[in-house]
């Protein structure tokens, strides 16, 4: 089975998740795993697919031509044999909270926190939030603490960054659920 990267991007719209899915069963492709998102006034979105039979982006091309037509840029990647798989990470999975008012710099110091510790952010959102002469930075960071790191560590190393930046950080541990 091949596995492939699809990205999405182009001026936000309704029915663009309805299109790029729509064209994925009829291809009958597998989505193994999707984030879409509104960036600025930009629909962005990446999938993990996969099908039995086609094994390259030639393969796709014309499917994807009406999406291009329609203004959106498309790209399709192939994965290396191992590429779809979910990584295997043990750790505690915790959500860090950033509010504030927009400036520059919030991401990366938050960021290189937790990367000089090598912890694992595995999901990154940041939005701009109330009113427009007075808007709000929030940014939500999922990462996976190494074994042996508590919560109260993490909080311990944005207590000086929430000082310095005056901004809001909290952090929180997520447990997850067994259906």
């Amino acid at each position: 089975m091949s596995h492939f990267a699809l990205t999405i991007i182009g001026r936000d719209r309704a029915g663009i998740v309805s299109e790029v899915t729509g064209i994925l069963y009829q291809l009958g492709c597998n989505i193994a795993d999707s984030s879409c998102s509104i960036l600025g006034g930009q629909f962005s979105m990446i999938l993990i697919i996969s099908h039995p039979k086609l094994e390259n982006q030639e393969s796709f091309r014309e499917a994807f031509l009406p999406l291009e037509q329609s203004g959106l840029s498309v790209f399709l990647r192939t994965l290396r044999p191992g590429g779809e798989e979910r990584p295997d990470l043990e750790g505690e999975i915790c959500m860090i909270s950033v509010y504030g008012a927009d400036k520059p710099g919030i991401v990366y110091r938050v960021a290189h926190e937790l990367g000089e510790r090598q912890i694992n952010i595995t999901d990154l959102n940041t939005k701009l939030i109330g009113e427009k002469n007075a808007p709000v930075y929030v940014m939500m960071i999922e990462a996976i603490l190494n074994p042996g790191v508590e919560i109260a560590d993490v909080e311990s190393w944005m207590a000086s960054l929430k000082d310095e930046m005056k901004v809001d950080i909290s952090v929180r541990s997520i447990t997850p659920m067994e259906l």
